[in-house]
């Protein structure tokens, strides 16, 4: 006969099963495959080498850029030269970027252009105005800022010269594309810019006989015209210089990577205790 199974039959089976349980559950994680974890250290190595290198980039950035302000600060400290001793340093190859000079003609005041701006706070316009040099060549000069109830020349007629007049400023190299993508395009049909094309600011001048359009801008110094309007003096001599922020991010980014790429090694590698 078989009589009822003793209840310490099922204790063992559960002990058994149990124990099976635990040991699933003692297991922990699976490592990782060598060939995930030799492709996770290989993208590793090769994120903190570029991230290395941008940051070793703005450094050298940082210190041309330094350089450079160093060396636009010397120059708009020099005496003013003529305009012909600054074009033949221009056709050089030399750079003239807020080089001082000096200029002598008379203005066309009919072929002002505006260049839309801002003085002190306030809004406004720049007023370009050719230059007609001795020679019959013509010079842009940015005479300096009006505000908008004053764009219009019947309003500030005092300051519109028509005599012979003497400018000494800082030489301005036009840019030779717009900014950027968000920059407005320039409406030369109603004399408004909003980024100094010079070509396009040309149009329409009435360029004497044997003259030519000279090469870059001439930004008056400081001064009120007579009658207050323009206000020149408006040259920002600035550039601007973040690199050191950007070289500490990269190099900052490249630490962390480390720190991570390391914990990976010793994860991988570490004895169990």
């Amino acid at each position: 006969m078989s009589g009822p199974r003793p209840e310490g039959g099922r204790a063992g089976t559960g002990e058994v099963a149990g124990t099976a349980a635990g040991g699933s559950a003692t297991a922990g994680e699976q490592p990782t495959s060598r060939g995930r974890f030799l492709t996770a250290l290989g993208f590793c190595l090769l994120g903190i080498a570029i991230l290395f290198g941008l940051g070793t980039w703005q450094v050298e950035r940082l210190f041309w850029k330094e350089g450079l302000l160093a060396e636009i600060d010397q120059r708009t400290h020099q005496a003013p030269v003529g305009i012909d001793a600054l074009r033949k340093r221009f056709a050089a190859g030399e750079p003239v970027e807020y080089a001082p000079v000096t200029v002598t003609g008379r203005f066309l005041n009919d072929d002002e252009r505006y260049f839309l701006s801002t003085n002190e706070g306030q809004a406004g316009w720049n007023v370009y105005t050719p230059l007609v040099l001795a020679g019959g060549d013509v010079v842009f000069v940015n005479r300096g800022f009006v505000p908008y109830e004053l764009r219009d020349p019947a309003r500030r007629r005092a300051g519109q010269p028509e005599a012979e007049v003497t400018v000494t400023g800082l030489a301005r190299v036009p840019p030779r594309e717009k900014p950027s993508y968000f920059t407005p395009d320039n409406a030369p049909k109603k004399d408004e810019f909003y980024w100094q094309d010079l070509s396009a600011m040309a149009e329409g001048v009435a360029i004497p006989e044997g003259g030519a359009l000279v090469p870059f801008f001439v930004d008056a110094g400081p001064g009120k015209a007579e009658g207050g309007w323009p206000v020149g003096g408006v040259t920002v001599v600035s550039l601007p210089n973040d690199h050191l922020q950007y070289a500490v991010t990269w190099y900052g980014l490249c630490l962390v990577l480390c720190v991570m790429t390391v914990l990976m090694i010793l994860r991988r590698y570490r004895r169990p205790a």
